[in-house]
């Protein structure tokens, strides 16, 4: 498949974006960090957390996708309408919806989804090593471990909606081949955890449909 841009150009959107928007950047990671460690403490900030992810994906849509992405990728914008629609959903499911309940059990389910939260926060720093110098990486608040930041906490939830679940499992697939065909390594996760996610809600609804 051959992509719009080079390697080069897609490497110097980060660079665009890091040195621009790195004080935002960094507020999201420090608010993502706080959110979890209160997960994993038996808060019940279960709106909050869906707020919070709202808020990821609007920005991922709004400060990467338009901003600097579709300058170089026509399909940035269709991009960030879905990722625009993905932040409707969340910011619906966390302030008139029905709660997502959000939290830590001692399954391999839960431990799974808190291993791929870790390694969305430990993404700028993996970028940094093994794909890129600051600034021309990729680093947090773009979509990639904001996908990462997402399907973990919705490992770690109850339910996991169809409705909440199609657009980030459609960029773990998207995000996942691209990492391929431009070797940001930090990115491969994508691919298992998409795998991950699919296959809890196929066995979700499995068992609700036995148990009917």
């Amino acid at each position: 498949m051959q992509l719009p841009f080079s390697e080069r150009e897609f490497l110097e959107v980060f660079g665009s974006y890091n040195t621009a928007l790195w004080p935002g950047a960094l507020a999201l990671w420090v608010a993502s960090v706080a959110v979890l460690v209160l997960v994993l403490r038996g808060q019940r900030i279960d709106r909050l957390v869906s707020l919070l992810l709202a808020v990821h994906w609007a920005w991922a849509a709004i400060a990467y996708h338009f901003a600097y992405f579709a300058p170089i990728n026509p399909a940035a914008l269709l991009f960030g309408v879905l990722f625009l629609l993905e932040a409707l959903l969340l910011g619906w499911a966390g302030l008139k919806g029905e709660p997502i309940r959000y939290g830590y059990e001692r399954t391999a389910r839960h431990m799974l989804g808190i291993a791929l939260a870790v390694y969305a926060l430990s993404y700028p720093f993996l970028a940094m090593a093994l794909v890129q110098p600051y600034p021309s990486t990729p680093t947090f608040g773009v979509p990639c471990p904001t996908t990462l930041f997402t399907v973990g906490l919705f490992l770690m939830s109850t339910p996991t909606l169809w409705r909440l679940a199609a657009i980030p499992l459609l960029w773990t697939a998207i995000g996942g081949s691209a990492a391929l065909l431009l070797g940001v390594v930090t990115d491969f996760a994508l691919l298992g955890a998409g795998v991950f996610l699919i296959t809890y809600i196929v066995a979700r609804m499995v068992q609700k449909r036995r148990a009917t």
